[in-house]
C-alpha cells in the first residue's frame, strides 16, 4: 500500500514542503531515500522502539521511505513523526483519508512521546500558503504555530495521540491563539528604562538620535561610565515593531530554536550581546548546515558588541557588507540562503588597554603608542560605517545621589516615534527603506541638501578632522535625523553643528 505523509525542510528562513511517500509491500527491507541525512537514516530505529510502547510494530515487509523532492537535502530528526505516520498508515493501522490534508512533524523519543523541533512559524505559513487544513506537532511548539491564521493547529505529547486522533478515536484540541491581541499584550515589556539612569544627559541626546534615525553608535569610555547599562536600554526608546516585522523576527528565532515554550510571537525588539570570542560564522550565520547567526537574531533590533577591540578582527570585517546590504548571503555547494540582518549596531569599548585615557580623574598606566595600537584593532571602513562616535565619562557623585529619576523611556520613545512617521513619509515611495540610516546616495543627495553656510561648516570639518566620503555621509544623515526630531524641514547650521560633534574617533587627539 502507498500513503502519502507531508513534512517541511527550512532553507534560510522559508520552508519547502517535503512529500513523505510511504509504500509497504511483500519482501524484507527498509529503506529511505530521497537525500536524508545520517539523523533521518537513523529515524527507523527512534520509530520502531517509539510506536512498540503502544502496541504498535513496523511491519516486517519491504518499507521504502521516499522524500521528494529528492534533490533537497532532508535533515534533523523532525520527520520521525512524519515517517511513523505514513508506515503506520500504509500497514493499516491508521485511517489514510486525512493524511494528505496535514502537515505533521515532530522528532520521536523512545518512549514515544514527542519532542519540539525548529522552524515552526516557517513551517505553518508554508503549510497554510499549500492551502492545508492544519498542521500536527509537539505540544510545545502548537502556541508558536497557532499564530498563522486560517490554519489548524493540535498539539500532541506523544504518537498515540496523534494516532488516535488521526482515527477520530479521541480528536486532539485545537490551539488557538489570537495574534493580535498576544501582539499587543506583549509590545512595550522592557525589562529596563532610560529613568534608571542618573546623568549622562549628552550621550541620552546621542542615542535618541541614533533610535530615531536608526544610527549605528560606538560609545568609547572608562570602564564603569554606564555603557552596557546604556546600550540595555536602547530597545525601550526604539518604535514598537509592526506585526509584520514581528513576524518577520519570530520567523528567524524559530528556525535557530530560541523560542521558549511559553512564547508564541516575538513583540519587542530583540537586543543581541554576543561574547566577544564569537567566531565569525556564528556572528553573520552559515556552518555545515546554515544557521542564521547573532546579526540576523538581531534583525529589527539592536546588536551590542561590547569592548568591541576585543572582537577578532576577522569577525569585525565580515560585519561590514551586512551593515550595508542589511542581508546576508550563506553560499554553499548545493544551495544558497538569505538571512535578514537590518538590525541596529551599538558598540562599546575602553580607549585604552587600561581603561584610563582621558580619564578626568584616572592617569592613565599605558605605556606610549598602547592607545594607538590598541584602536587599531577597529579598522577605519568600520569604523566609518558607524555614524555616531561619543565619549561617555564618569557620572559624578552629586548626580549619582540624586533621588529624582531621569527621563523615562516612554517619553523619549514618543518624540523618537514622531521622528520616524516624517522619515516613513519621506520615503512611502521608496519600498525597503524606513529610516534615514538606510538612505542610498540617490535619496541622500534629494533629502541631505545643504545650503552655502552649511556647506562651509561642513567643508571646514573635512579639512581640520580628514574625515572621509564615507563619514561626510553620515554626518549629513545624522543631521538629517537631527532635523527630524525638531520637525525641521531643511538641515540648519545648528542640525549640522551637532552632528559633526558625534564623530569623536575622528578628532587628531585620539591615540597621540
Amino acid at each position: 500500500m502507498l500513503v502519502k505523509t507531508f513534512g517541511s525542510a527550512i532553507m534560510g528562513v522559508r520552508a519547502l514542503m517535503v512529500t513523505v511517500e510511504v509504500s509497504v509491500e511483500v519482501g524484507v527491507n527498509f529503506a529511505i531515500v530521497g537525500l536524508p541525512d545520517n539523523a533521518v537514516r537513523e529515524s527507523q530505529q527512534r520509530i520502531a522502539t517509539a510506536i512498540s510502547q503502544y502496541g504498535f510494530h513496523i511491519p516486517g515487509k519491504r518499507v521504502v521511505v521516499n522524500m521528494a523532492p529528492a534533490d533537497i537535502k532532508k535533515e534533523g530528526a523532525a520527520y520521525d513523526l512524519t515517517i511513523a505516520i505514513g508506515i503506520l498508515a500504509a500497514n493499516g493501522n491508521i485511517r489514510a483519508d486525512e493524511l494528505e490534508r496535514y502537515v505533521i512533524m515532530g522528532e520521536l523519543s523512545l518512549d514515544g512521546s514527542l519532542r519540539p523541533i525548529k522552524g515552526v512559524l516557517p513551517i505553518a505559513i508554508e503549510a497554510r500558503r499549500q492551502k492545508l487544513k492544519g498542521i500536527i506537532l509537539p505540544q510545545e511548539n502548537a502556541r508558536e504555530a497557532a499564530i498563522v491564521n486560517n490554519l489548524e493547529v493540535y498539539g500532541a505529547d506523544n504518537v498515540k495521540q496523534v494516532i488516535d486522533h488521526l482515527n477520530g478515536e479521541k480528536p486532539l484540541e485545537q490551539t488557538i491563539v489570537d495574534t493580535r491581541a498576544e501582539f499587543a499584550s506583549h509590545l512595550n515589556q522592557y525589562e529596563y528604562d532610560f529613568a534608571d539612569v542618573k546623568g549622562q544627559e549628552s550621550i541620552k541626546r546621542a542615542l535618541e538620535i541614533a533610535a530615531a534615525g536608526g544610527h549605528n553608535v560606538i560609545m568609547i569610555g572608562p570602564p564603569g561610565s554606564g555603557k552596557t547599562m546604556l546600550a540595555k536600554r536602547i530597545p525601550s526608546i526604539l518604535p514598537p515593531l509592526s506585526l509584520e516585522e514581528a513576524l518577520e523576527t519570530t520567523q528567524i528565532h524559530s528556525v535557530a530554536g530560541k523560542m521558549r515554550k511559553e512564547d508564541s510571537l516575538i513583540a519587542v525588539r530583540p537586543f543581541r550581546s554576543p561574547h566577544h570570542t564569537i567566531s565569525d560564522v556564528a556572528l553573520v550565520g552559515g556552518g555545515t548546515n546554515p544557521q542564521p547567526g547573532e546579526i540576523s537574531l538581531a534583525h529589527n533590533g539592536v546588536l551590542f558588541l561590547d569592548e568591541l577591540p576585543e572582537f577578532r578582527r576577522q569577525v569585525l570585517e565580515v560585519l561590514r557588507q551586512p551593515m550595508e546590504e542589511r542581508r546576508v548571503t550563506v553560499s554553499r555547494a548545493k544551495m544558497t540562503v538569505d538571512y535578514p540582518a537590518s538590525f541596529m549596531l551599538i558598540a562599546a569599548m575602553n580607549p585604552c588597554p587600561c581603561g584610563y585615557y582621558n580619564h578626568p580623574t584616572v592617569a592613565c598606566t599605558c605605556p606610549p603608542g598602547a592607545v594607538r595600537k590598541y584602536m587599531g584593532k577597529v579598522s577605519g571602513p568600520l569604523l566609518d560605517r558607524i555614524d555616531l562616535q561619543v565619549e561617555v565619562v564618569p557620572v559624578p557623585f552629586r548626580e549619582l545621589a540624586e533621588k529624582k529619576p531621569g527621563e523615562p523611556s516612554a517619553v523619549i520613545r514618543e518624540r523618537v516615534i514622531a521622528a520616524r512617521v516624517i522619515q516613513s513619509e519621506r520615503f512611502k515611495g521608496h519600498p525597503g527603506i524606513h529610516c534615514n540610516a538606510q538612505m542610498g546616495s540617490k535619496l541622500f543627495q534629494q533629502y541631505c541638501v545643504l545650503d552655502a553656510p552649511c556647506q562651509e561648516l561642513m567643508k571646514t570639518a573635512m579639512e581640520r578632522l580628514g574625515l572621509s566620503a564615507r563619514a561626510y555621509d553620515r554626518i549629513l544623515k545624522v543631521a538629517r535625523t537631527i532635523a527630524d526630531l525638531e520637525a525641521a524641514p531643511n538641515i540648519t547650521t545648528t542640525h549640522l553643528s551637532e552632528a559633526i560633534t558625534y564623530r569623536s574617533l575622528d578628532r587628531d587627539s585620539w591615540g597621540q
